[in-house]
């Protein structure tokens, strides 16, 4: 029988010496390149990283980058319009989830600037509310080129629990494609749920009523 130390060492020298062979293809591929290829490497590069600042900068421009409140109806057709990615948390100033929402969402805006996140008070909004059946509060409205995609109702998706991380926000956003999000849609964050805590599966809503529900009442 095979000493298990033995083929521990085995698989790692085997590992090791893959990766070697793989730097020293990308190192001869290197010397290969003549002058004018990397100049033209260089070039792409920085055309890439001009082209990634002035995108920014224009996603800036349009408010991205903060938490904002938008203080009517009008405004939110507005901002929904010139961005093609947007979080609009529908709020009630007495309900105390909708402040555990915010101090997340203020996160996520700094970090994820390609999408806008903003805020709008429900009850100074009853037309919106209604049109897009906003019951329960919180409610998240997740929006792609102007239209409802997908909406997060309470925290019921985040565990059901008020203390849940910012990284599982940010992975429930990332499963509606408003983020651009590089861990894995698979399954949520580990190490980010409290014990005791439950995790519904992710799945479209319809939300229907006129009447708002507090889901921290």
């Amino acid at each position: 029988m095979a000493n298990p130390v033995e083929i521990i060492n085995k698989v790692m020298e085997q590992t090791a010496k893959a990766v070697e062979e793989q730097v020293d293809a990308q190192l001869s591929k290197l010397n290969e390149m003549d002058d004018d290829d990397l100049e033209r490497l260089k070039e792409r590069r920085l055309e890439a990283l001009k082209k990634a600042q002035k995108q920014k900068q224009e996603w800036l421009s349009k408010g991205h980058g903060e938490y904002r409140e938008i203080s009517s109806e009008r405004d939110f057709f507005g901002e929904v319009k010139e961005s093609k990615n947007v979080v609009c948390h529908f709020y009630r100033n007495s309900t105390f989830r909708c402040k555990v929402l915010d101090k997340h969402l203020a996160i996520l805006a700094k970090k994820h600037v390609e999408t806008k996140f903003i805020k709008l008070n429900a009850e100074k909004a009853p037309f919106l509310s209604e049109r897009l059946r906003i019951k329960v509060i919180p409610t998240l409205a997740l929006l792609l080129d102007g239209k409802t995609k997908d909406y997060v109702v309470g925290f019921t998706d985040l565990g059901n629990t008020d203390e849940f991380s910012t990284e599982m926000l940010e992975w429930r956003l990332g499963c509606a494609d408003v983020i651009n999000y590089s861990g894995n849609l698979m399954e949520p964050p580990t190490g980010t749920q409290k014990p005791g805590s439950k995790f519904t599966k992710v799945e479209k809503k319809t939300i229907r009523g006129q009447c708002y529900d507090s889901d921290s009442d």
